[in-house]
């Protein structure tokens, strides 16, 4: 079974797979899997290569790439659980690429429901490097995953004992906004106000400062390229605008 799922998963697009027992998922800010799925029994962790689009110096190139990446990871996904319901009767949950995520009403931190990085971690698919990413042994950091939950019981993959990262401090030393200082640990906020500036919380402070505004400042506000930027993030998805911690590891490649 484990072999005839790997296989469909080269077959649609895949580039590498793990299997994981959900026991051996163990993230600090997630729920447990059994908490989300009862009858979970293992997690499947899909890996896609990235393009060479986060390289670009034209943001908008660079953000689609992250974007289309996204869009295939999870259809793939969606195709694989379709194929373990066909031909396995199993029960599936399948975890995509960006989504879900939260945001702790107290701490204001974001988080999602389910880690991909650790669950890839648990699946043998690569170990973490001092900016807290996955660094996949044969495509380095440029790799994003999803993920799927079911009650299938498979054979776990090894978790990778080599480790990966060179500790050269590339990705500290080009944070723009020091995200990394502290190591084994991401200062979440800083790295989404600079890599998703028209996301949520951009979003939310253009439209308080339009509420308080004159109609005259607000016509300015709308004709402003700052408003386009903002419906581009809400109608063609995440706009991205900083990948340096992704473009610049040299580790893994």
């Amino acid at each position: 079974m484990k072999n005839e799922i790997k296989d469909y998963a080269k077959d649609v697009g895949v580039d590498d797979i793990g299997f994981a027992s959900v026991e051996s998922y163990i993230s600090p800010n997630t729920p447990p899997i059994k908490e989300i799925y009862p009858k979970a029994s293992t997690i499947i962790v899909l890996a896609f290569q990235q393009l060479d689009n986060c390289e670009s110096e034209n943001i908008q190139i660079a953000s689609a790439g992250s974007k289309i990446l996204s869009d295939f990871a999870d259809l793939c996904t969606y195709k694989i659980s379709r194929f373990l319901k066909q031909k396995f009767k199993a029960t599936v949950i399948s975890i995509p690429n960006m989504t879900p995520v939260n945001r702790n009403t107290e701490t204001g931190l974001i988080f999602a429901d389910v880690s991909l990085r650790h669950a890839a971690v648990a699946a043998g698919l690569g170990c973490f490097g001092r900016h807290n990413l996955v660094i996949h042994p044969v495509m380095g950091t440029k790799v994003v995953f999803t993920a799927i939950i079911t009650n299938l019981n498979i054979k776990s993959d090894s978790p990778i004992e080599e480790e990966l990262c060179i500790d050269c401090d590339i990705c500290v030393n080009q944070c723009p906004v020091n995200a990394l200082d502290e190591e084994k640990k991401t200062d979440v906020m800083k790295c989404m106000f600079k890599c998703r500036p028209y996301g949520f919380v951009g979003n939310m402070q253009f439209w308080m400062k339009f509420a308080k505004s004159s109609p005259e400042e607000q016509e300015m506000m709308i004709q402003d390229n700052k408003f386009r930027k903002l419906y581009d993030e809400l109608t063609l998805g995440s706009q991205y605008v900083c990948f340096n911690c992704i473009k610049n590891c040299p580790a893994g490649q």
